[in-house]
């Protein structure tokens, strides 16, 4: 699979095209990340499509500089607004999900690059798979509930999959050259969030503005908020799991407070790979724009002439009530990471909007978790069910709480 790609990339260096590519989610904060990457590299993208969920505005300032050939904005009372303001530009609106899956198997499209937030990334994915074009994927909910889809779907048609989460592209760049398996384990490192430190007490007194500042890294609302509560790294650990081909036990998470090593490869001699870098996406978000090669990028290098202390914690599964979550979803399977990822989604967004506590979230994902009936083998249909099922009686109990 990878020889495959390799010569497909040398043929379109040999004929001088721009790789062709979609943003899906350009307006989000990896997005606009991937299209600042691609703006200092004109001559070596084509961006065919962008798609937005909301963020009309901003959807209408991509447009106007990377003059795409389609584009697609999910929030459908939005849709016809886009195109009136088109009316006068070259480009073609796209009004369903069908018509946006329809045009991943264009020619000359050959990277996707998936950066839609949650549950609504699964479809997209699946499509841009049966479609056989690359995906670099910056959506872990869609391998969390539905990864074991995703995978097989990917390896019966001969899909590459580049992570573009810091800790998956960690582990990716440091299984190049390597045999998969050869992995004892990965170590999945964690900054901690803001919230590292705090008492339980402490914790109970937190607000939607202090989860949102993140200590290392730049991130959209969810993300940050997942980030402080844990849930983010429980669910990489799953992603992990998928992309790698790994058990709950090869996986070993650890607190590191720098943000520098992204992540490790334990391999079986004993030996260990690591990722470093300053803790900045555009790192992992344009080595997967390029792979199989490395572009230069003008961002701040580490220097070890300089002092830098590593450190290493272990994490405290009973501070951070998510993870035990995540670890029982994982040893069950079947449905309940589905559940769990549906219940967090609609958690986070209550407690951004100063509708539930942050020491609630757990609670509520847990008790969303043994209210669902199991299923073991959920097919892709019994998913979507599951996710908006979920959601709903995650939004009921909530309405119970307040």
């Amino acid at each position: 699979m990878k020889k495959k790609r390799i010569i497909r990339m040398q043929n379109m260096i040999e004929k001088n095209r721009p790789r062709g590519i979609a943003i899906l989610g350009s307006t989000g904060n990896i997005g606009v990340q991937a299209l600042d990457i691609i703006s200092q590299n004109r001559d070596s993208f084509s961006v065919k499509l962008l798609t937005a969920h909301s963020n009309i505005s901003l959807l209408i300032e991509q447009i106007k500089i990377f003059q795409p050939e389609l584009v697609y904005i999910s929030d459908k009372d939005k849709t016809k607004e886009l195109k009136r303001v088109l009316s006068h530009v070259e480009v073609a609106v796209l009004e369903t999900p069908e018509a946006l899956y329809q045009s991943f198997y264009d020619d000359s499209l050959d990277l996707v690059f998936l950066a839609i937030v949650g549950f609504a990334g699964l479809m997209p994915a699946m499509e841009v798979i049966k479609a056989k074009k690359t995906l670099a994927l910056a959506n872990k909910e869609s391998l969390v509930a539905g990864g074991d889809i995703l995978m097989q779907e990917a390896k019966k048609n001969q899909v590459e999959i580049i992570p573009v989460d810091s800790e998956h592209s960690a582990i990716f760049q440091c299984l190049v050259g390597e045999a998969p398996s050869s992995i004892e384990k990965i170590i999945l490192t964690a900054s901690g969030g803001p919230f590292h430190g705090f008492s339980a007490k402490q914790l109970q007194e937190v607000q939607p503005k202090d989860a949102l500042k993140h200590p290392k890294w730049q991130m959209g609302p969810k993300v940050s908020v997942d980030s402080a509560s844990m849930m983010n790294k429980g669910l990489e650990m799953i992603e992990a799991m998928h992309l790698f081909q790994l058990t709950p036990e090869q996986i070993q998470l650890v607190i590191h407070p720098q943000a520098i090593v992204h992540s490790m490869l334990q391999f079986t001699d004993g030996n260990i790979k690591a990722q470093m870098s300053l803790p900045d996406m555009r790192h992992p978000i344009q080595y997967s724009l390029f792979y199989p090669h490395r572009q230069a990028l003008s961002l701040k290098r580490l220097d070890f002439s300089q002092a830098y202390e590593l450190s290493f914690k272990p994490v405290h599964m009973k501070k951070f009530r998510n993870l035990a979550l995540v670890f029982e979803a994982l040893k069950k399977g079947g449905n309940l990471p589905a559940v769990l990822n549906a219940a967090n989604e609609v958690a986070v967004d209550a407690f951004l909007h100063h509708q539930l506590a942050f020491v609630d979230i757990s609670k509520v994902i847990e008790e969303v978790m043994t209210r669902c009936e199991y299923v073991a083998t959920p097919s892709l249909s019994d998913l979507q069910y599951i996710h908006l099922e979920s959601v709903s009686r995650t939004k009921e109990l909530i309405k119970d709480i307040k």
